[in-house]
């Protein structure tokens, strides 16, 4: 294995991990901006595979790990979506509630 292509896993296993905290951490806009460049980090790791500098082992773990955690921020994603649904009609019902309540002891004359 070549320097530069352990430097590539090692940079992908640093955005793994970024990836994993920001998700822990459920800082959406963190998770926008460290997966904007995830591509830009696998090219230079699939080049060292294909040229054999890497075993495919090594990248197809941190593949596996990158597909896990698509499918964790998906399923977070929905929850918060979920969440963010269900506050927001609640926000509407305490509305409705404050509008008939001054409609009661407000009468007009």
């Amino acid at each position: 294995m070549s320097d530069e292509a352990n430097e590539a896993l090692a940079r992908l296993d640093d955005r793994i991990a970024e990836l994993q905290q920001a998700l822990q951490d459920s800082d959406w806009q963190r998770l926008g901006e460290l997966n904007g460049d995830v591509r830009a980090l696998i090219d230079p790791v699939m080049a060292a595979l294909e040229q054999r500098q890497l075993s495919a082992t090594a990248v197809q773990e941190r593949l596996g790990k990158l597909d896990t955690f698509v499918k964790e921020a998906d399923g977070a994603a929905r929850e918060a979506r979920q969440e963010a649904r269900e506050a927001l009609e609640q926000v509407g019902q305490n509305r409705k509630a404050a509008n008939a309540y001054a409609r009661v002891s407000h009468p007009k004359k």
